[in-house]
C-alpha cells in the first residue's frame, strides 16, 4: 500500500499563494469531468431563479428584513420569525451552493490539460456575476423590495445562466477557430430571435414588477403600470420569439443545414408552447403561484434554449499543433 507523500514546507507555500495553480499541476480531470461541473454551475443558475422564485411566490422577500445578516441581531433566520424566515434565509444559503458548483467549475477548466484560458476566463466571468448579484440581492432586501432592483437581480441571474450555458457548450468543443455552419442571412435571423428573447425577459421582469405578486405581505412599491396592458406586450413579444423561431426552423431545412441546428431550434419550439400553456393558463386564472413559479423555470429553460441555437450555428475544431518535421540534415543522415 502506498503511502502518503509528504507535504513540504515549498507545497505549502505554493499552495497559498496560487492554490489553483497548486490543484493544476497534481490534477488532471478527464473530459467529461470538465463538462460536468460546466453543467453543475448551469443547473444551480436555474435552480437560483427557482428558489429565488418561491422566496417572491410565498411572500417572504423580507423574512430576513436586512442584510448581510438576517436581523440586526442574528446572522441565520430564528424560529420567532417563522417560515418566512426561513424560506428567505435559505434561498440566501443556496448562493453558497451556487458559488461552491461555479468554484469546480473553474478549479475544472484551471486544471484541464492543454490549459484552455478561454474556458477558465468564463468560470471566473460566472464567479463576478454571482458575487454582484449576490451584492445586489442585499440592495434589493435594504430598499424594500423596489421593483426596479428585483428585476435588476433578475436580469443579472439572465445573465448568469447566459455564461454558465456558454461554458458549458465550450466545454464540449475545441479551441480552434469557429465555422460556421448556415449562412450569414440565416445567422442575423438568430441574432433577430436573440434580441427578441432578451426583450421578452426584460418586459417580463416588468410584468412582475407591476403584477400582483409583490414578494412579501407588507406594503411594497409596485411599477406605476397597467399590469395587464404590460402583460399583453409580454404576449407579443412571446409570439414573436416564436414565430423567429418557427421561421428558423423552415429556413434551415430549407437550406439544408446540420442537424445541430435543426435539433437545437426544435427544442426551443417546444420549450415555447409548453411556456406559452402555462403563460396563458397562469393569466386566465389569476396567477396561482405554482404555475408561476413554473413560468419562472420556463424563462429560464427558454433563455438557454435560444443561447444554445446561437451556438449551433458554428462548430469549433481541437486546435492542432504544428509537429515540426524532420530536419534537412536528419534526413540526409538517413539516406
Amino acid at each position: 500500500m502506498d503511502g502518503v507523500p509528504n507535504v513540504t514546507r515549498a507545497d505549502v507555500v505554493a499552495a497559498v499563494r496560487n492554490p489553483l495553480a497548486f490543484i493544476a499541476a497534481r490534477w488532471t480531470p478527464t473530459p467529461r469531468t470538465v463538462r460536468r461541473a460546466a453543467l453543475a454551475a448551469l443547473v444551480m443558475s436555474v435552480v437560483i431563479v427557482v428558489t429565488g422564485g418561491a422566496v417572491r411566490l410565498t411572500g417572504s422577500g423580507l423574512g430576513c428584513p436586512t442584510w448581510p445578516k438576517c436581523t440586526d441581531d442574528s446572522l441565520t433566520a430564528t424560529s420567532a420569525m417563522g417560515v418566512h424566515g426561513a424560506i428567505e434565509f435559505g434561498n440566501r444559503m443556496l448562493t453558497y451552493v451556487l458559488c461552491a458548483a461555479v468554484g469546480w467549475a473553474i478549479i475544472a477548466a484551471r486544471s484541464e490539460k492543454p490549459y484552455r484560458r478561454s474556458l477558465t476566463r468564463l468560470g471566473w466571468a460566472q464567479f463576478w456575476v454571482v458575487m454582484s448579484n449576490a451584492i445586489l440581492g442585499g440592495i434589493v432586501v435594504l430598499v424594500g423590495l423596489n421593483p426596479y432592483t428585483v428585476a435588476a437581480h433578475f436580469v443579472a441571474t439572465s445573465a448568469l445562466i447566459a455564461i454558465a450555458t456558454v461554458m458549458w457548450q465550450r466545454a464540449r468543443e475545441g479551441d480552434g477557430e469557429p465555422r460556421p455552419l448556415v449562412g450569414k442571412a440565416v445567422r442575423q435571423l438568430v441574432w433577430f430571435l436573440v434580441a427578441a428573447a432578451v426583450l421578452l425577459i426584460l418586459v417580463g421582469t416588468v410584468v412582475t414588477g407591476a403584477g400582483p405578486h409583490a414578494g412579501d405581505s407588507s406594503e411594497v412599491e409596485r411599477m406605476p403600470l397597467d399590469w395587464e396592458t404590460v402583460s399583453k406586450v409580454h404576449a407579443v413579444l412571446a409570439w414573436i420569439v416564436v414565430s423567429l423561431t418557427f421561421a428558423l426552423w423552415f429556413v434551415l431545412k430549407a437550406v439544408d443545414s446540420p442537424k445541430v441546428p435543426l435539433a437545437r431550434t426544435r427544442d426551443l419550439f417546444l420549450i415555447l408552447l409548453a411556456q406559452g400553456v402555462i403563460g396563458y393558463v397562469q393569466y386566465f386564472t389569476d396567477l396561482p403561484e405554482i404555475l408561476v413559479g413554473l413560468h419562472m423555470l420556463g424563462s429560464a429553460l427558454v433563455w438557454i434554449a435560444v443561447v444554445r441555437v446561437q451556438l449551433s450555428l458554428r462548430e469549433r475544431p481541437e486546435l492542432v499543433a504544428d509537429v515540426p518535421g524532420p530536419s534537412s540534415e536528419a534526413t540526409l543522415t538517413r539516406a
